[in-house]
């Protein structure tokens, strides 16, 4: 595919060199700077000074200004012409040999200085020498193979190096020690300095005019079999890919990114890049074609032509606009070694976003995302293209120029709805990608508030996730965009993150009242409960208390019982307000008080009093009604039984006083029990419940954490109540039998025998007497066994006691007190265990005196 890279020039007319005479040709050309010279057949020398020109338009133009001309001498052509511009000198090649002339007058140098029997030469871009004051040549000798290098100063020449190669050289070029060569049947690598030569591949001279051209450090283009143009290393590698000339190739020039090459009928333009070709120019008898410090100028036997590249920047912007993203971004990084860092950076970012806009024109959006992302795109130029996306207080105006042709989606698409959907869900996905980056600062409010217009107007899950997490929506955009999609709950999340609980509340009320629809949750009442529970607002709270209480107070309740610890422990909002609020709702109040007395564990005597009313009541009420409601009076039963057991706080005459006269025997029996009047509680238990377990489980719960005097004591009360001689019950009976047999450790086994008829067999109390024997013989042997214990813990006191006793101790009117330092004048005195001595009243003085260490106390010793 074609691109214009050069606009071909003229730059110096046939009229201009050799005005009528038609027998003069151009033989040779070279550039250096502005200077231009020519060599002619007719052994001549032109010099001219190019200036460049550049119309309003941008146009560019060349103007030749001829300076003078000089005629050497021979009567053979100029075969070629190099400028040293160091020593400015130009080395002229005629006649096989170089001569030094004067690069301003064309004069040779006064010494005479020159090569002889050269048939072609180059210098050396790469010099070894390290003389900035000479230039490195190399030249194919009239020798037979054979190659010399010379070093040529301002006035001298001096032989360096001469190499015989393999087979007559043809056309060479060097880079440092290398030289590559085209001889006779292919091309080599031949290093001067150590004679080491690499075969590189095969062409046939007689067949095909050589080209042999350094391009780079260390870097060869060669005319290859086949019209190829080949790259090579002097490593004798390739780390190019081959460019497809055409068979008859005269000459070959640089200008990066691109190769040059010239036939009998066109230049060609070859990317070194992707190795495509880009151009092709119509040139007809062009036999020169050679690249001067970025300058490529090409030649017939008649006149000069400069091929002017385009800018690169406009050659870039020409693919894109053909939509040729690839062999732009190609060349974009092409260009980075010809353009200034920063200048390159500011380009190629900016080439970045205009690909991705093709890119995204076409679909193509994972490929648009990685160019917008390696551009740095500012994502407001991709919002700006969906109408209304963007805040309206947004101050984002697109850059200029413009990095793409649309309008806006609509153009883009063409209206077609399928393309527009995958559009937005594209954007969907970038920005939700991109708003966490470094891509979004300084613009997040645009990103999320389109966002969120994508996420209501798609009706997309995730929608509720960008709102309930941090976010910089926009309120007031955001909220009509969600008011016309009719996203109420999602508004009344938006409120809710902009502190505006109370906007969010009335929407969510009103959904949940049907007054307007969003079936965004179906357990939005729920939702509400949840909301108002961890709602700091207590003014909300108490306003929304009596709406949920209404709609379902067990679960409306929860408002009051779910609240954070912290905020209930400091009692922000009063349990006795609650309370007051829940009178019209029984179920609630009852289940805020279990909340307060058995959740939270508020020992308060009106809570527990309050609670247990509160389920008597209930239970009492459920059992006055027609309907069958046996579940859930006794899980209240249940409730209750439970609380008057476990708790030591409510009046027990209060609530004895309520149930006396009901059939809630059970818990008579509880509250009896806990006035410790036992024998009330057990009569009921055994003679109107005649519950012989109820009456074994009170026993032993009413005894927990009691002595063992009282639990048995508990338990012969009950035997008492089976055995009491004014019943005559065969259940009471047998009911005594099993809890003596069930219970023996429970028993004084001497006092049951005292309670129990004679008439009972010993082995109806089999099981009761083998335990209490076996209990009795457990109780010796313990106490057996404690009694060793004891007496071995008393032998090793008193052998402690005998050791000490048994140390002498000296005792004379030279010994002083440790703790008054006088002398003893009684045998009476006090010992400790380091040996120190001290007078009786002394050992009872509290304050002793430090040098004595009476740490551990011991029987005084009075001699």
């Amino acid at each position: 595919m074609s691109v214009k890279a050069f606009k071909l020039v003229s730059a110096v007319e046939r009229e201009m060199l050799m005005g009528d005479k038609n027998h003069i040709n151009i033989e040779c050309i070279e550039c250096c700077g502005k200077n231009l010279y020519i060599g002619t057949n007719d052994c001549f020398i032109y010099h001219f000074i190019l200036d460049e020109k550049v119309s309003t338009s941008g146009k560019i133009t060349f103007a030749a200004t001829k300076q003078l001309h000089k005629y050497l001498g021979f009567k053979k052509p100029v075969s070629e012409l190099k400028a040293a511009s160091a020593l400015t000198r130009l080395l002229v090649l005629c006649d096989n040999t170089i001569t030094l002339v004067n690069m301003m007058n064309l004069e040779p140098v006064p010494t005479g200085a020159r090569i002889k029997g050269a048939v072609t030469f180059t210098l050396n871009e790469n010099p070894v020498s390290g003389d900035p004051f000479c230039v490195e040549v190399c030249i194919i000798s009239v020798k037979r193979r054979t190659i010399q290098m010379f070093m040529v100063f301002e006035d001298r020449v001096q032989i360096v190096k001469e190499v015989v190669t393999p087979e007559q050289p043809c056309a060479v070029a060097v880079d440092g020690y290398y030289l590559c060569l085209a001889l006779t049947t292919q091309y080599i690598i031949l290093n001067y300095n150590t004679g080491i030569s690499q075969d590189l591949f095969p062409y046939c001279s007689d067949e095909k005019r050589p080209i042999v051209k350094r391009i780079g450090r260390q870097e060869f283009l060669l005319a290859g079999p086949g019209g190829l143009g080949m790259f090579a290393t002097v490593d004798g590698i390739s780390q190019r890919a081959p460019v497809h000339w055409s068979e008859n190739v005269i000459g070959a020039a640089l200008c990066f990114p691109y190769v040059v090459a010239l036939d009998e009928e066109f230049i060609t333009v070859h990317s070194m890049l992707d190795q495509q070709q880009k151009q092709t120019l119509p040139f007809k008898e062009g036999h020169i074609l050679q690249d001067f410090e970025g300058k490529v100028i090409v030649a017939t036997n008649k006149g000069v032509y400069i091929m002017v590249p385009l800018p690169l920047e406009k050659q870039i912007q020409d693919l894109l606009a053909s939509h040729r993203v690839e062999e732009a971004l190609v060349l974009a990084k092409g260009a980075r070694r010809n353009i200034p860092k920063e200048k390159f950076q500011v380009m190629y970012k900016r080439i970045l976003q205009q690909a991705g806009f093709i890119q995204f024109a076409q679909l193509q959006f994972l490929e648009a995302k990685e160019l917008f992302r390696s551009g740095q795109l500012d994502v407001r130029e991709l919002i700006s293209l969906y109408p209304f996306l963007l805040p309206t207080s947004s101050s984002f105006i697109r850059s200029h120029p413009p990095l793409h042709e649309y309008a806006d989606l609509n153009q883009l698409t063409q209206g077609d709805q399928e393309k527009m959907i995958k559009c937005k869900r594209f954007l969907m996905s970038y920005l939700n990608e991109v708003r966490s980056t470094e891509v979004a600062n300084g613009y997040k409010e645009d990103i999320d508030t389109a966002l969120l217009k994508l996420y209501a107007e798609a009706n997309h899950e995730s929608l509720l996730d960008l709102l309930v997490s941090e976010n910089f929506c926009l309120l007031t955009d955001s909220a009509a965009w969600l008011e016309k999609h009719k996203k109420y709950f999602a508004l009344g999340l938006l409120y809710h993150y902009n502190g505006q609980d109370a906007a969010a509340l009335q929407l969510w009320v009103q959904i949940v009242d049907g007054d307007i629809e969003d079936s965004t949750r179906s357990d939005l009442y729920e939702y509400v409960v949840d909301f108002l529970t961890f709602c700091s607002d207590q003014d909300l709270v108490w306003k929304y208390s009596e709406w949920v209480l209404q709609k379902n107070e067990e679960v409306g309740v929860q408002i009051f019982t779910k609240r954070p610890l912290e905020e209930q422990e400091k009692n922000n909002i009063d349990p006795d307000d609650i309370i007051s609020c829940l009178n019209k709702y029984p179920k609630a109040r009852i289940k805020y008080l279990e909340h307060l007395v058995l959740e939270r564990k508020i020992e308060k005597e009106k809570y527990h009093t309050h609670l247990a009313a509160l389920y008597l009541e209930a239970i009492l009420h459920l059992k006055s009604g027609t309907t069958d409601n046996c579940m859930e009076t006794i899980e209240l039963l249940l409730k209750l039984r439970s609380l008057l057991q476990k708790s030591d706080l409510y009046r027990i005459h209060f609530i004895l006083d309520k149930i006396r006269g009901t059939d809630l025997h059970m818990e008579s029996a509880i509250l009896y029990g806990k006035l410790e009047e036992h024998e009330k509680a057990l009569h009921i238990l055994v003679h109107e419940l005649k519950d012989f377990r109820a009456a074994e489980e009170y026993c032993i719960w009413n005894s927990e954490n009691r002595d063992l005097p009282y639990r048995r004591r508990l338990f012969h009360m009950l035997l008492s109540v089976y055995l009491n001689p004014d019943t005559s019950d065969c259940a009471l009976v047998t009911a005594a039998v099993d809890l003596l047999n069930n219970h023996a450790a429970e028993f004084d086994a001497a006092l049951v025998l005292q309670l129990v008829p004679d008439s009972w067999s010993v082995q109806l109390l089999s099981p009761f007497l083998a335990g209490a024997v076996r209990q009795s013989i457990h109780t010796k042997r313990m106490t057996q066994v404690a009694l060793g214990l004891a007496q071995a813990e008393n032998l090793i006191y008193k052998y402690e006691k005998v050791k000490h006793k048994g140390t002498p101790i000296l005792l004379s009117d030279k010994k002083v007190c440790q703790v008054c330092q006088n002398p003893f004048c009684e045998p009476a005195f006090v010992r400790y265990p380091n040996g120190g001595m001290v007078h009786t009243h002394c050992a009872a003085n509290r304050h002793l005196n430090s040098n004595v260490t009476p740490c551990s106390s011991s029987s005084s010793s009075e001699t």
